[in-house]
C-alpha cells in the first residue's frame, strides 16, 4: 500500500487514476517505440509525492552523459507526470533556489482537469531549469518546489538522472538564448513554504 510522507494512507483512487491515465497516454506517445516514456520507470527516491489530490510521479531532471556535468548557466530539463482526482487546479510554478536562476514551464502554467493526467515526459523537456547557479551530476540530489493554485507548495528532492541507458533517448535542454530569457519564468530566489504532504 502506498503512502504519503506522513505515513497515511494514499488514496486508491489517486493509483487507480495514475495507472489508467498513463496507458493511453504513454502508448500514444510520438517518440518511438524504445523511448523511455513507454515503459514507466519505478519512482527514484525522493521523486514522487502527493499533495491534495494531485499525485507527482517520476520526478527527475536529466543530466549530461556519464563523465561529464552540466555547467553553470546552462539549462538542465526536468520530467515528470501529474494526475489530478479532485477539481480542476494548476500548476502554477516550479522553482529551484540555489540551483536555477528560474525555471520555465509550458504556457507559464500547467492546467489540471479532474480526473486527468499530465505528462511532461519528454521525449523533449518543457520544464527548463534555466541558467544553473552550480554544476549538476548524474546521480546527485537536488530540492525543487512545485505551487499549485489550489492545491499548495510541495517540496521534492529529486535526481539527476544521467543521460544514457534508457534515458538516452530523452532531448537535453536548449542551450540559454536571449530569446529563452525573454519567456515568462518563475524566479527562484524565494523558497515557498511547502506543504505538510511532500516527498518520502
Amino acid at each position: 500500500m502506498l503512502r504519503s510522507s506522513r505515513g497515511g494512507k494514499v488514496s486508491r483512487r489517486i493509483v487507480i487514476a495514475v495507472a489508467a491515465a498513463l496507458v493511453p497516454l504513454i502508448a500514444g506517445c510520438e517518440a518511438g517505440n524504445n523511448a523511455p516514456t513507454l515503459n514507466w520507470h519505478q519512482p527514484t527516491p525522493g521523486s514522487h509525492a502527493t499533495v491534495g489530490n494531485i499525485a507527482i510521479s517520476n520526478v527527475f531532471v536529466l543530466g549530461a552523459p556519464i563523465g561529464a556535468v552540466l555547467r553553470p548557466g546552462q539549462n538542465a530539463g526536468m520530467f515528470l507526470g501529474l494526475v489530478n482526482t479532485g477539481s480542476p487546479d494548476q500548476l502554477v510554478s516550479v522553482s529551484a533556489p540555489g540551483v536555477a536562476q528560474s525555471v520555465q514551464i509550458p504556457g507559464g502554467v500547467v492546467p489540471l482537469r479532474s480526473q486527468q493526467a499530465v505528462l511532461l515526459t519528454g521525449p523533449r523537456p518543457q520544464v527548463i531549469l534555466e541558467h544553473l547557479l552550480r554544476p549538476l551530476t548524474g546521480g546527485s540530489v537536488i530540492t525543487v518546489f512545485l505551487r499549485f493554485a489550489k492545491a499548495g507548495t510541495v517540496k521534492l528532492q529529486i535526481p539527476i538522472m544521467p543521460r544514457a541507458q534508457d534515458y538516452a533517448t530523452l532531448l537535453p535542454a536548449p542551450a540559454p538564448t536571449r530569446s529563452h530569457a525573454a519567456r515568462p519564468t518563475v524566479s527562484a530566489s524565494a523558497s515557498p513554504k511547502p506543504s505538510p504532504t511532500s516527498s518520502k
